[in-house]
């Protein structure tokens, strides 16, 4: 028994169809596209590194 047969995955939009409706599921259908170009943009970047703090002069200078 295959888990994403083709009348599984039909009974399964249908059952989605009806408990979000057509106009909420262009909505979610948008934003879960959008989530997940993010997602691989945010993978594809390099890591930048975090950076340091300086510390002023007049800091460093200064006696105790």
């Amino acid at each position: 028994m295959d888990l994403f047969a083709p009348s599984h995955l039909l009974v399964l939009l249908i059952i989605i169809l009806v408990i979000f409706g057509p106009s909420k599921l262009g909505d979610v259908g948008g934003a879960l596209g959008k989530a997940i170009k993010d997602f691989k943009k945010a993978m594809n970047e390099p890591e930048k590194p975090e950076p340091t703090p300086v510390a002023k002069s007049d800091e460093v200078n200064k006696p105790s």
